[in-house]
């Protein structure tokens, strides 16, 4: 498994779950995004930006003879989790996704923060200065729209008291979900505070593997 946290915190909650991943059998890849951790600082540093660094991770990981290509899982956090999404839009050979406390659409997310300090008109074009800087329209990219470009099952898990990404954003991204997806909304837990409620989402997410069919039932191993 790659997994990846994003903006605003979460590595302590993707640290967490390296253990039930581990203990469903699986490898772990904990990457830094660049700008992050001990990665390289960068010019510019977005969601998509960010899916070519889990790109460059997924490609080491199927150059291990450890590895089992066809059993890759992308793991990630806030815009971690929106650049795994874009990863798997551009991987066939991803075999599931679990994204955490996902945005459903940066434009949307982005312009309620703006619209606090600036007039609508100014918050607009802000959005559009954004998009050049990026060199990506964030239609292309968001993840309420990239979720639905892969048959790979996705796990969503969002904290019912997020007040940085609304509840509400991880049902818009399970209506738009490939089959087999599951949601589980985690009650207490705000956008950093999943790790608290690793025992609520622990047999959640090892069932969620052995249906998409990236580790085996205890039975047959």
């Amino acid at each position: 498994a790659l997994v990846m946290h994003g903006w605003g915190g979460g590595a302590s909650d993707m640290v967490g779950l390296a253990g039930p991943l581990l203990g469903a059998g699986m490898h772990v890849l904990l990457l830094d995004a660049r700008c992050h951790g001990r990665s390289d600082e960068a010019d510019l540093a977005s969601m998509p930006t960010f899916a070519e660094d889990v790109e460059s991770g997924t490609d080491w990981l199927r150059r291990r003879d450890d590895v089992d290509r066809s059993r890759v899982v992308l793991v990630g956090h806030s815009v971690g989790a929106g650049a795994c999404l874009i990863a798997a839009a551009r991987d066939a050979e991803v075999a599931a996704v679990v994204a955490i406390a996902s945005m459903a659409h940066p434009e949307v997310f982005m312009g309620r923060a703006l619209r606090r300090r600036l007039p609508r008109p100014l918050a607009a074009l802000a959005l559009r200065w954004v998009e050049r800087a990026i060199g990506h329209r964030f239609e292309t990219f968001a993840p309420v729209r990239t979720i639905g470009r892969f048959a790979a099952p996705v796990l969503i898990v969002h904290g019912d008291r997020d007040t940085t990404v609304p509840v509400g954003d991880a049902y818009e991204l399970h209506a738009q979900a490939p089959e087999r997806t599951r949601l589980l909304i985690v009650e207490g837990a705000d956008h950093t505070g999943i790790g608290a409620s690793i025992e609520e989402v622990t047999p959640v997410l090892h069932a969620f593997l052995r249906e998409a069919g990236v580790v085996a039932l205890a039975s047959e191993r």
